[in-house]
């Protein structure tokens, strides 16, 4: 850390020694939002918000830099900024046409926000880049850069109920047998879209099945994405009422953290433990054992809250904050979870089962103008669904019988 903080001190000698040298400051920018990745997480952003205020000056002077583009996007791809990083997401695409990871790179902070279209189209057009790409020199094999573009891709079809797209997206990607490279981006994507394909639609039979594949990956350079499908697992039987194999599954986590521990990468130990947390929480449910229930899965929000996301993802499996709204609502508590649902939908804006757990809490808690907004929202992010039908069917009738009433 040390280390990282001086590099940072040089790099604004150096742009305070250059000032009119646009590219030390861009540079500078880039290295506060490295040093921000690496040290705790810090909730007010400091270093990401100095960066964006040294680069958007820039990026107004020079408004086809793709760099500063590229670096603004990274600096505000937080809940609290990403609205910051919206005219660069829009414009980063047409600066860069060709560039797979330009063209995915506004995602991020379409993802931040909700604008499940706008993160289609992006990832759409990148993973196209992408496979053109692949063809010139690997014809056949998939890109690193394709299944970043997938991961998002399936994660914002999965928020707006396009369920038959998204599970074309998890046969696409299960075709993939030879890789242009064998990085982190591409590991996350191969057990994260299989496992949200699951969980994100409460397939709890389906997700008892999740396996780490392919099998000749090398999946001994990313222990932790190993984590991703224990989790959908043990999250399966859980659900499932199947105790015993959660148990094994929730040991098989605790087992990933450990190791994880010993190897000194505390950021995904920790997003292991959440996931353990999670876990655990609905099989001390599914036992009867509620108060032990409700504080593990509060001290797994409590253990998200305190970290941020990583680059490369766009979010948590399953967020511990919207799973305790889930609880408290199978627990009978309708006021605690709409106020918890409101809290995880100010974190991740539109998210399906979000809208529409905070809608169900909102009706069957008596708030009525609450539920008219979420059912709403609810709707008008699935406007294209296929899936979550009984959602929709569900909003749909609440809508209705208002507009109904209100006539009379």
């Amino acid at each position: 850390m040390t280390r990282f903080v001086a590099f940072e001190k040089a790099m604004a000698d150096l742009a305070a020694k250059y000032p009119k040298d646009r590219e030390a400051s861009i540079f500078y920018a880039l290295t506060l939002n490295g040093v921000a990745l690496a040290l705790p997480p810090d909730k007010t952003y400091a270093r990401q918000k100095k960066a964006g205020a040294i680069l958007e000056p820039i990026f107004r002077e020079m408004p086809k830099h793709p760099g500063v583009a590229h670096y603004i996007i990274h600096s505000y791809d937080f809940p609290t900024l990403a609205d910051h990083g919206l005219d660069a997401a829009r414009r980063y695409s047409r600066i860069a046409q060709d560039s797979p990871h330009a063209l995915h790179m506004p995602s991020h902070i379409f993802t931040r926000l909700g604008l499940w279209e706008d993160s289609i189209q992006s990832n759409l057009a990148s993973a196209a880049a992408a496979r053109k790409d692949l063809q010139r020199t690997m014809p056949g094999g998939s890109s690193f850069d394709e299944l970043h573009a997938m991961d998002y891709l399936a994660y914002a079809y999965l928020q707006s109920g396009r369920d038959a797209e998204a599970r074309k997206v998890l046969e696409d990607v299960s075709r993939a047998g030879k890789f242009d490279k064998e990085n982190f981006a591409a590991a996350y994507a191969l057990t994260a879209i299989p496992a949200r394909l699951t969980l994100e639609r409460r397939n709890w039979s389906e997700a008892k099945s999740v396996a780490l594949q392919p099998t000749g990956f090398a999946w001994s350079k990313f222990p932790w994405t190993e984590a991703t499908v224990v989790f959908a697992r043990a999250m399966g039987f859980a659900r499932s009422g199947e105790t015993a194999s959660a148990r094994r599954e929730v040991e098989r986590l605790e087992k990933l953290r450990d190791s994880l521990k010993e190897a000194r990468n505390v950021y995904w130990a920790d997003q292991v433990e959440i996931s353990r947390r999670e876990a655990a929480a609905w099989l001390a449910r599914a036992e009867g054992r509620d108060a032990e229930a409700l504080e593990t899965m509060r001290s797994a929000v409590a253990l998200e809250g305190a970290s941020d996301k990583h680059p490369v993802t766009p979010g948590p499996v399953l967020p511990a904050s919207e799973q305790l709204g889930d609880l408290l609502m199978e627990l009978g508590k309708a006021s605690e979870a709409l106020a918890q649902y409101r809290s995880d939908l100010a974190e991740s804006p539109n998210r399906l089962n979000g809208l529409y757990g905070a809608a169900r809490a909102a009706r069957l808690s008596g708030d009525a103008a609450a539920a008219r907004e979420y059912y709403g929202k609810l709707l008008a992010v699935c406007v294209r669904a296929d899936g979550a039908k009984d959602q929709v069917a569900e909003a749909r009738e609440f809508l209705e019988k208002k507009e109904t009433s209100g006539s009379r």
